[in-house]
């Protein structure tokens, strides 16, 4: 990723428990019993991480997106 100013900016791991890989994808979640409609939470995942963090939820049915890390905006961050 690239900011602004044309600089390198951080990349962020992966939120699967354990793993330190740089994420490239970005799961944004709810879980609707305790969120209201316009609050999501963010994970972020590695390739190899993706379908297990995605399923997780799913399984869940808590309503959820799938993206690449890049669609982050400068100083969000994966809460």
């Amino acid at each position: 990723m690239i900011d602004l100013l044309g600089g390198a900016l951080p990349r962020e791991a992966c939120s699967r428990a354990g793993c330190t890989a740089d994420a490239s994808w970005r799961i944004d979640w709810r879980n609707p019993r305790i969120h209201t409609g316009d609050r999501f939470k963010t994970w972020l995942a590695c390739d190899e991480h993706v379908d297990y963090l995605r399923d997780f939820l799913a399984a869940r049915e808590f309503p959820l997106t799938v993206k690449p890390v890049d669609s982050l905006q400068p100083g969000e961050a994966a809460s």
